[in-house]
């Protein structure tokens, strides 16, 4: 696992390979915390990506110790102004909403602690995987300060008893409880986590894009609706799937017994 960042003062790192994106995060002295500049280049970078069709999924890191802290509480008590707060709060929820949002699917590669605005980011992405030396916590409560809008991702991933008491806590629950409570999808080793998230990743690129890009969009606007209107839009989803090209030809390889050709 690499935890060193390379020779760059870039706070956001993208690289690229087989049609799989990684932003890292790279301000690994201030633990990832979430600066204005940080967020400004966390949106144009989910922008460009949610518009590159070579993109098919995303791969959210960091460098460091810490996966994120959440928001720089420094600079944002050198804004002591109503109006600084509730514009740098939407900027951050806008970034939540837009990667539930995006095309591909998200998944967070949390290799440290995940705290506030930081684990909200790994609630907001699709899947997430962690080392299981990996902490989480929405802890503003201990500077006086409720995660309100961490709160907003963590009741959407975790049991609603389970999302206040970290809430009112502040505590922090380990890798193990984390899973156990519905905030990640896999625990492994420290050593191990390169190769599990490139093994997710793999295994959800080798699937059709537009069939992919489909399921989440209508999995993410079913979850809001009422049970009639979601089965309203989850039967317009499943008509337009049976019409892509792909569908076809996978089902045809399913009733021929071989595998199907995508490209």
């Amino acid at each position: 696992m690499t935890a060193q960042p390379p020779p760059t003062e870039a706070m956001l790192l993208r690289s690229d390979a087989n049609g799989i994106a990684t932003l890292t995060l790279n301000r690994p002295k201030q633990y990832n915390a979430l600066s204005e500049q940080l967020l400004k280049d966390l949106s144009a970078a989910l922008t460009q990506i949610g518009a590159d069709e070579s993109v098919r999924v995303m791969i959210l890191a960091a460098h460091g110790k810490a996966f994120c802290a959440g928001h720089d509480l420094k600079q944002m008590r050198q804004h002591p102004k109503h109006s600084y707060q509730h514009d740098l709060f939407s900027q951050c929820s806008e970034i939540m909403t837009k990667l539930t949002r995006l095309p591909q699917p998200v998944i967070a590669k949390v290799q440290g602690m995940a705290t506030a605005a930081g684990c909200q980011l790994v609630a907001s992405c699709d899947l997430a995987v962690a080392a299981n030396t990996a902490q989480f916590a929405v802890s503003g409560v201990r500077v006086g300060l409720f995660c309100s809008t961490p709160a907003v991702a963590l009741s959407r991933n975790v049991a609603r008893k389970r999302a206040m008491q970290m809430l009112l806590s502040g505590d922090f629950i380990d890798a193990d409880t984390a899973l156990r409570y519905g905030l990640l999808n896999q625990v492994v080793e420290a050593g191990e986590l390169d190769d599990a998230v490139a093994q997710m990743a793999q295994q959800i690129a080798a699937k059709p894009p537009r069939v992919i890009q489909l399921g989440k969009r209508r999995f993410y606007q079913q979850l809001e609706q009422g049970l009639g209107a979601a089965y309203a839009t989850a039967t317009d989803a499943m008509a337009d799937n049976m019409m892509l090209p792909e569908t076809e030809e996978g089902i045809d390889a399913f009733i021929e017994k071989r595998q199907p050709n995508w490209n």
